[in-house]
């Protein structure tokens, strides 16, 4: 709550509990998203005219995103994740969409996810990285299965043709068997 924007000119000191949390995620942004809200955390101690003090508690005290936050190193920080991105092959080096296939039954979505699979890798290049299929990290809501499929590519001119023969070949059967197909298109969150 305070590290929303909120002014108190009277709070001198911040304690963070359970820090490295959002570090757990299985999101390719988890280092981006801690080091951001930690420095927004900070930012509420000591804003006026008394001194502030900061303390973070964490199991990854080595994690760079805490130690960057320590020292106040935007840039380090930001130098460290464009490393990590470049060599997992993420963005801004890579575009990414995911495919995400859900239905009640486990056995539709593993055959749809083969299927929606197969389509990616006969329209894509090899350039192209097609990760999955793989159950989601929220493997099921209300209910439901979920699969991924991840693409990572930098250029894929057969990505949108791919797209088109999913929408016009699976579009009635998905509806038919009540599957469903949500393409995310350079995701925000990976869950």
């Amino acid at each position: 709550m305070i590290a929303k924007g909120l002014d108190y000119p009277n709070i001198t000191l911040v304690g963070v509990l359970n820090a490295d949390t959002m570090l757990n995620l299985p999101d390719f942004r988890a280092s981006e998203r801690t080091y951001q809200l930690l420095t927004q955390v900070a930012g509420r101690a000591g804003r006026h005219e008394k001194a502030g003090q900061v303390i973070i508690q964490t199991y990854n005290p080595d994690h760079y995103s805490i130690l960057d936050v320590q020292k106040n190193d935007y840039l380090t920080f930001y130098r460290q994740e464009m490393e990590y991105r470049k060599l997992g092959k993420y963005p801004p080096y890579y575009y990414l969409i995911n495919f995400t296939i859900s239905h009640k039954e486990m056995k539709k979505v593993m055959e749809a996810s083969q299927h929606v699979h197969k389509i990616l890798l006969q329209h894509l290049t090899e350039k192209a990285l097609v990760l999955g299929p793989s159950p989601a990290a929220l493997a099921r809501i209300n209910n439901e299965f979920r699969f991924q499929i991840l693409v990572k590519y930098k250029s894929e001119p057969g990505l949108l043709q791919a797209i088109q023969f999913l929408d016009d070949y699976y579009h009635e059967k998905f509806i038919k068997e009540k599957l469903a197909l949500k393409i995310d298109v350079d995701p925000q969150m990976m869950m």
